[in-house]
């Protein structure tokens, strides 16, 4: 009987047993027919919403409640340090420098996954090697193309390097270059002063190359929000996690986990500023119009042309061309401030073509000698001379700037030498107040600006590392040539230099011999003058013409002939 009893108990067993299982094997048919297998999917075609995988969350992305989804894409600035002292990888001993600045690209779309969004970007890393091993590897920095997934309901950032190859990340490169912050940041750290062959040369000779043979990266962070009393009502992200570097090969990481902080940029903030400054830019340049029409006006005449400098005017007339090509430039590389760079550019080729070219050929013709025959041919030869001479500089200017663009500052400095020409004019020829002081002092603000707003503002968009010693030094230059401009003006052209070592000079106001006839109106007024006493009042010529002091040298502001025979006079 006990043996019965136990069959039979174990037949009730069975039977449960298959039951259960018929059970489970008819859910899961049930389920696998309503619900296709996710997990072999890729993440952008998975068509079940991450809210029935987790959490129990509703699908509506709008009644997550307090989960808002944030769109993280933009450009986030901040930097990078080694989570210990020092890099203690022995495959990249190269990474000498413990910390840096960095800049992340980040692109976020939606997927059909509730919660989860696709990203894609790139990671700049700035000061990675010192000095000496950045110039032995030939690069400074690095770049990393990253893509990953942002899980916005827990704002957790997972991303890893990019397995694609070159030229197949196609929508990040579409932000770049649609991108203002990073194409002027790109424009302004000089990278296309590289040749392409260089190029590739530091490419495959620096370290980050090597790495991405032989290095997994991945990178962990945590979005938050930060609101901003500066911007408005508008909210910046901040990222920060850990990057790390197991390597390929199971050898240990290929360098020390890297602490990443970063906030996001205001890019509406940006563009204001990059408008700003193309206005400003403008204004100079309708100042410069100005300035150079009252100069023009000044010595309007032949002679009055003759006492400039034709080297000074060429000199800022060539500046004026870099900064119209410059502009131009960098209104075709970020073609979203096309406008407002090529107004910047029109303006500053108006300067140039126009109204500095102008003054250029006159003062040109004023020290032309007047042959009376030569022709029409030779003149266009001289002149045909000067244009070439003038462009051929222009030209070779660049290709100087180009081969030695690692001494940008000193060329800077070279070129806002502008008013030392003048200066040395005014000594050989003695010139009496060439430029008006209006003119000197317009020119030297105007020309100050741009310098100054580019290494001296803090806050500016071409995000040109600040240098305030050189833009003091670079204001007390131009200042102090436009000081000896102002003191030759009032002072005399040789005030500063003793009067040992200047040459003998014409005395206007010798005396005359007393037995000889001489006119006693001055032609000029055809007013009396009176001989009978010595004054200052009156002034004689090599010739022997007498004038007032007032009338001759008004009339020598013009012309330096003499008014009675029209013989040339020598400087008062």
């Amino acid at each position: 009987m006990g043996v019965a009893k136990r069959l039979y108990f174990l037949r009730l067993k069975r039977k449960k047993c298959g039951i259960l299982v018929r059970i489970m094997f008819s859910l899961l048919l049930i389920f696998g027919g309503f619900c296709p297998v996710m997990g072999l999917r890729p993440l952008r075609e998975r068509y079940r919403s991450w809210g029935d995988e987790w959490l129990l969350v509703r699908k509506d992305e709008n009644e997550l409640g307090p989960f808002s989804a944030w769109n993280i894409t933009g450009t986030y600035r901040g930097s990078w340090r080694f989570l210990d002292s020092t890099n203690n990888s022995s495959r990249f001993p190269d990474f000498r420098k413990s910390n840096g600045n960095s800049v992340f690209e980040l692109i976020s779309n939606p997927t059909k996954i509730t919660g989860v969004h696709y990203v894609q970007g790139a990671i700049i890393f700035h000061d990675v090697f010192d000095n000496e091993h950045g110039d032995e590897h030939g690069v400074g920095g690095a770049q990393i193309r990253v893509e990953g997934v942002y899980i916005w309901p827990f704002r957790q950032l997972r991303m890893v390097a990019y397995s694609g190859k070159d030229g197949e990340f196609g929508q990040e490169d579409d932000y770049l270059l649609s991108n203002p912050y990073h194409l002027l940041g790109v424009f302004s750290s000089q990278i296309f002063q590289e040749s392409s062959r260089d190029k590739i040369w530091k490419k495959k000779h620096s370290p980050f190359y090597e790495m991405e043979k032989h290095c997994n990266i991945e990178i962990a962070a945590q979005i938050a929000r930060v609101s901003s009393s500066n911007d408005g009502a508008r909210d910046h992200y901040h990222l920060e996690g850990l990057m790390e570097s197991p390597s390929v090969d199971a050898d240990g990481d290929c360098f020390s986990p890297i602490l990443l902080s970063a906030t996001s940029v205001n890019i509406e903030v940006y563009y204001n500023k990059a408008v700003n400054y193309t206005l400003m830019v403008t204004f100079i340049s309708f100042l410069q119009v100005l300035l150079l029409i009252r100069q023009m006006e000044h010595r309007n005449t032949q002679s009055g042309a003759a006492k400039v400098s034709i080297l000074m005017i060429g000199q800022q007339a060539i500046m004026d061309a870099y900064l119209c090509l410059l502009h131009l430039t960098a209104g075709i590389l970020v073609e979203s401030l096309f406008n407002a760079f090529a107004t910047a550019a029109f303006f500053k080729f108006v300067v140039f073509s126009i109204f500095e070219m102008r003054y250029l050929l006159a003062i040109w013709k004023a020290n032309r000698p007047l042959n009376s025959g030569e022709g029409w041919e030779a003149m266009r030869r001289e002149l045909s001379v000067l244009y070439s001479r003038f462009y051929g500089i222009l030209l070779g200017g660049i290709l100087f700037m180009y081969e030695f663009h690692k001494f940008l500052r000193p060329i800077l400095l070279l070129l806002h030498s502008f008013w030392i020409p003048q200066i040395v004019t005014n000594v050989i020829r003695d010139s009496r107040k060439p430029l008006h002081p209006h003119y000197i002092l317009g020119m030297t603000i105007t020309r100050l600006a741009i310098p100054l707003y580019a290494f001296g503002c803090p806050h500016n968009f071409m995000r040109i590392e600040t240098d305030k010693h050189w833009c003091i030094g670079l204001g007390v230059f131009i200042a102090l040539q436009a000081t000896v401009l102002l003191l030759q003006h009032y002072l005399g052209s040789r005030c500063f230099i003793p009067r040992q070592i200047l040459p003998e000079k014409y005395n206007y106001y010798r005396r005359s011999d007393q037995g000889a006839n001489h006119a006693t109106d001055c032609v000029i007024c055809m007013a009396a003058i009176d001989h009978t006493r010595r004054s200052n009042n009156c002034m004689v010529t090599p010739c022997d013409h007498f004038f007032h002091s007032g009338c001759l040298q008004r009339w020598m502001d013009i012309k330096m002939e003499c008014p009675t025979c029209r013989r040339p006079l020598p400087p008062a």
